[in-house]
């Protein structure tokens, strides 16, 4: 099976459901297949090579996710580009993966006239919504492909070795890397997707995709494409309006990051909409204070769920189900809260010592892990892979344990790791308790130079909207559950917290403020 052999086998069973639906326009399954198509043809008579990287530039809109699909198809490597990263950074990135196929939406058409000169392997720019802008449309590109056939670049495994995308690591602790996922890798993520997302429950699936596509909302809508399933896009997240969109479009599947997921929670507790149809409110990319579990349990009803994965290995290397969750938010286990899930039934995890030894349960190290998830390495940097493979382990630099049920909990970045008196305390540690005072909406806590300390703990704190709170009452309602050497030793209150392209909190922007005069980011 490839990627594209997924979405085949949805529009086979739901031809006539929609597809995908957005910003006024929508796709049949039947139409998208037939758009994917005559893009790939068009693609291919213009002299595409499978394994070329085929770039998608565009905010969330149906027409883009056709492309990214079209994409698929060719055999192309998907090169997410998120428009709301600058455009210097953009063409940074996809000039390092090589771009030779542009796909853009006319609304980034500054953005494209700006990147297309610093893209020397590019082969052909096409603007997939509009016939206004100097470059093809999509009509006249694919017209010229119309007597081109697609070749049949599968083989009887599925041409497992062909590159999927060239997706860009969150770039946090420095450059973006170009994970090279392989059909191998992403086949594997659909099948746990299919078993966990989507599960026996096929039926009148429909996905709210408000999440960037060029994020994990992109690769999910293949999961739910698999089972004939809907997926909304809107443009951006705005809790208010996806609360209206559960009620109004019987929205059954949505992911959020943790960020989105508590002024969802916001917005859920001072309205009355209808969330009945919700199966999954899934939330990943960062861990989630347990605290938050248990009020979406309370909100929503048992359709809270987590997944923990990387571009390095995609999506579900653990899963903590809804009933799960609901069962922890009732008592029974109730640690799982605070834990990333059960690793899934395609992984193996090791948790690693500096010096590649397998720590026992319980204890701490990097964790690390094995099997189809993994994806080859990094695009062009033999070194960077290498270092990420050591000792036999794909090496995912968060910091965790296992519990003797193989359920992992992480407890941080590795590299975010804050010592302070020759103590080791990890943000997200610190970050829990601070989640739970119900003034608080979000909350980053990193290390600054302290003469003293070396570095001391600071957090950093958005209150809910029309609450009051001060740095002592955080400091004292805090330090009896952590402990002095955790508690921070400073507090402030900002307006918002800045986040990167996805949705992440963005530490390394929080840090810059506080370390701008020292030569390094530690003490």
């Amino acid at each position: 099976m490839r990627p594209i052999d997924y979405f085949d086998r949805g529009a086979a069973k739901s031809p006539d459901r929609i597809f995908v639906s957005g910003n006024g326009n929508e796709f049949t399954y039947a139409a998208a297949k037939a758009s994917t198509e005559a893009i790939a043809q068009g693609l291919f008579a213009a002299g595409f090579s499978v394994g070329d990287s085929v770039a998608v530039y565009s905010p969330n809109d149906p027409g883009a996710v056709v492309c990214i699909f079209a994409a698929y198809r060719a055999g192309g490597g998907w090169v997410p580009v998120n428009v709301r990263n600058a455009a210097s950074t953009n063409a940074e990135y996809m000039a390092y993966v090589k771009t030779k196929w542009l796909f853009f939406h006319s609304s980034v058409l500054a953005q494209i006239e700006e990147v297309v000169p610093n893209l020397p392997d590019l082969k052909g720019i096409v603007c997939f919504d509009s016939d206004k802008t100097p470059y093809p449309s999509l009509a006249s590109f694919c017209a010229a492909g119309a007597a081109t056939e697609i070749p049949d670049w599968s083989d009887p495994f599925g041409a497992p070795d062909v590159v999927f995308s060239r997706w860009p690591t969150g770039g946090t602790t420095g450059p973006s890397k170009g994970v090279e996922m392989s059909n191998r890798s992403i086949c594997a993520m659909l099948e746990l997707g299919l078993q966990h997302y989507v599960g026996d429950d096929v039926d009148e699936i429909v996905h709210l995709a408000v999440a960037p596509i060029t994020h994990a909302a992109g690769v999910m809508a293949v999961v739910y494409g698999a089972a004939g399933g809907t997926n909304i896009i809107h443009e951006a997240f705005d809790a208010k309006a996806v609360m209206e969109s559960i009620q109004a479009d019987r929205v059954t599947n949505i992911f959020l990051p943790p960020t989105a997921y508590y002024a969802l929670l916001d917005e859920a507790k001072s309205s009355d909409y209808d969330t009945s149809s919700l199966r999954q409110i899934l939330i990943a990319a960062a861990p989630v204070s347990p605290d938050k579990f248990r009020e979406g349990v309370e909100i929503f009803g048992p359709v809270i769920c987590q997944c923990f994965g990387q571009a390095e290995a995609p999506m579900i290397i653990s899963w903590l189900g809804p009933e799960v969750v609901a069962a922890a938010a009732n008592g029974e286990h109730p640690e799982r809260l605070k834990s990333a899930g059960k690793v899934t039934s395609a992984t193996l995890v090791g948790i690693l010592d500096d010096d590649g030894k397998l720590l026992p349960i319980g204890e701490r190290g990097e964790i690390c892990c094995r099997g189809p998830l993994v994806t080859p390495g990094y695009f062009e940097k033999p070194e960077a892979t290498a270092e990420a493979r050591k000792f036999g382990w794909h090496h995912t630099g968060d910091v965790g344990y296992l519990d003797a049920d193989n359920y992992l909990y992480i407890v941080d970045r590795k590299k975010d790791m804050i010592i302070t008196g020759g103590f080791n305390v990890f943000a997200a540690e610190v970050e829990a308790p601070i989640l739970a005072l119900p003034e608080v909406l979000e909350c980053a806590v990193i290390g600054i130079p302290d003469e003293k300390w070396g570095e001391s703990v600071k957090a950093i704190i958005v209150l809910s909207a029309g609450q009051r709170l001060s740095e002592e009452a955080v400091i004292r309602a805090v330090k009896p559950k952590i402990g002095g050497v955790k508690t921070p030793k400073s507090v402030e209150f900002w307006d918002e917290i800045p986040k990167t392209a996805v949705g992440k909190t963005d530490k390394k922007a929080i840090r810059k403020k506080f370390w701008t005069d020292s030569d390094r980011a530690v003490n």
